[in-house]
């Protein structure tokens, strides 16, 4: 489990028993909300700096992911410095505590003093970091302070994480290129691709009584409003064997493969069955190449524990957006316990296993990293998911399928419509925006709000 670091700070005249019992309340919230903390306080700036030096040593023992400044009263700045100069790489949360009302009078440690004294400092020094007051009378921003620190736990797993790709630039489309030494740089995401070869190298390896097996135990089990010939269902599970076998040799948290140009040219299927088998292993999964998208999918998997499926766009109206997918959403997106699925064929394509489940309502969160200028982006739209109304994609065997698909109202579409970066965006349950300001704040990169 991923801890943080908790130091509280207090002036040395201040009654040390009025610090510890400060900073043991704020301690005692954070581990309230989760978190598992190295904890050193109280921390003075007595003269000889024995307890600066105690604190440095004592931290020095845990590794640790994010520190907690608390203060807890008035303190020179330099008392901190001397610890926080330590650990200037890590995200830090510099969280001022407040004083209390005995009667009709208000007792104060000067807790704002300090941090006042020292957010300026932390600025300078180039520090990544967030500001947090206590007010007297209010619930105390605990849940703030975890929720930072939260990010930053996620911002250091995407160091390790990658995206498989197979293919690239599917429909030779232009929003799913991505600039791969800016993205590591920022993100610290790699983006590895792989040839559909050595997927169809693998799949012509794998005996029938693997993929019988996969057929039998998994894909069986989905909801099928009509039979589906074996065929499909077969080919379905050796792809999706395949490409689980690279993703699992090369640690791949996402995938993508190249759909259009790729699964249903060359190999004559619709990969959407492989996506949903991928998506009920955890994998993040988003067709077509979507470099940005797939990346966007690791962030908000991290930082939410969804799945983080996607969805793109059909229609606007005055208030809302109708967005939907040909193909499958992720595992946590269904409303219901399991897949609905229809035997369907789209065009000149053969029969393909296409996800048709109902998508879970209410409040969500749509996300984009975008690459503008030489910088990235995160594009954020908090929405209310409704039940779609009837529609179809022209183009189906008759009768059309009702695809899987939001009705999704959002502040402006307007607004939305002048900013849009591509047809797909990233759907989170619940509202996120907290978390993705965090997280980019601690990644540098910029939020646009709609």
């Amino acid at each position: 489990m991923s801890k943080i670091g908790f130091i509280g700070f207090g002036e040395v005249n201040t009654p040390v028993d009025v610090i510890i019992r400060k900073c043991s309340a704020a301690e005692a919230a954070l581990k309230a909300e989760g978190l598992d903390l190295v904890s050193v306080y109280p921390v003075a700036d007595d003269y000889e700096e024995t307890q600066v030096n105690d604190a440095v040593k004592k931290l020095a023992e845990e590794k640790f992911d994010a520190l907690v400044v608390c203060v807890a009263g008035w303190i020179p700045t330099h008392a901190v410095i001397k610890v926080t100069e330590h650990y200037r790489h890590l995200p830090m949360v510099l969280w001022g505590l407040c004083g209390w009302y005995e009667g009709e009078r208000l007792v104060t440690t000067a807790d704002q003093a300090g941090t006042t004294g020292l957010r300026a400092t932390f600025e300078g020094l180039g520090y990544k970091f967030k500001y947090i007051y206590d007010i007297i009378g209010k619930k105390t921003r605990s849940a703030e302070v975890a929720n930072y620190c939260r990010a930053a736990v996620a911002a250091k797993a995407l160091l390790h994480d990658k995206v498989g790709m197979a293919g690239y630039r599917d429909m030779n489309l232009y929003g799913t290129l991505y600039d791969g030494m800016s993205l590591k740089k920022t993100t610290s995401v790699e983006i590895e691709t792989f040839e559909m070869l050595e997927i169809e190298q693998r799949y012509n390896k794998l005996t029938d009584a693997e993929k019988r097996k996969v057929v039998n135990e998994r894909i069986l089990k989905w909801n099928f409003l009509k039979p589906a010939d074996d065929e499909p269902m077969m080919k379905a599970a050796g792809y999706y064997l395949a490409v689980k076998h690279i993703a699992d040799e090369r640690g791949y948290k996402a995938i993508s493969l190249k759909d259009v140009d790729g699964m249903k040219k060359l190999c004559g299927f619709p990969p959407a069955p492989i996506f949903m088998l991928l998506s009920e292993d955890g994998y993040t999964t988003v067709p077509e190449n979507d470099s940005l998208g797939a990346v966007t999918q690791l962030i908000m998997s991290r930082l939410t524990g969804q799945l983080a499926g996607y969805l793109e766009f059909y229609e606007f109206f005055d208030n809302s957006v109708l967005a939907g997918v040909p193909d499958f959403v992720a595992a946590d997106m269904v409303d219901g316990d399991t897949y609905t699925v229809l035997p369907a064929a789209f065009g000149l394509l053969s029969q393909g296993i296409l996800n048709v489940s109902k998508v879970k309502t209410g409040t969500l969160t749509m996300s984009r990293l975008v690459y503008k200028d030489g910088k990235y982006v995160m594009h954020v739209i908090l929405g209310n998911g409704k039940n779609p109304p009837l529609w179809e994609e022209c183009g189906w065997d008759a009768p059309a399928p009702q695809l899987s698909a939001l009705e999704i109202e959002i502040p402006s579409v307007e607004k939305f419509a002048d900013n849009v970066a591509c047809q797909h965006y990233i759907i989170t349950f619940g509202d996120n925006r907290e978390s993705i300001r965090n997280l980019c704040n601690i990644l540098g990169v910029e939020v646009f709000e709609m």
